[in-house]
């Protein structure tokens, strides 16, 4: 069985859900995430860690437009300018 790729932006909701200890379907791509409970520590960690990954996310950006569907254009747009090789991508881990 062929496993569908995964979009940044679920990429980006399972990793949130996580932190808020929440079902993924249950975000939606533009609910505000702090409205929804994630706080600034929270987006400093992932933003720490997709950075590790080889994604050069900048906070700023993440909390100036804290949604995922925000987030996914930010990362979409990193991988652009990088040709596509801009790390492995958001993870839940």
């Amino acid at each position: 069985m062929d496993q569908q790729p995964t979009s940044t932006a679920d990429e980006i909701r399972t990793a949130v859900a996580a932190l808020l200890d929440t079902d993924p379907l249950t975000i939606a791509g533009d609910d505000n995430l702090a409205f929804l409970g994630l706080g600034s520590l929270d987006v400093m960690r992932l933003s720490g860690r997709w950075r590790r990954e080889g994604l050069p996310v900048e906070f700023e950006v993440l909390v100036a437009d804290p949604t995922v569907d925000g987030w996914a254009r930010h990362i979409d747009a990193i991988r652009r300018a990088a040709g596509g090789t801009g790390g492995s991508g958001p993870t839940t881990a």
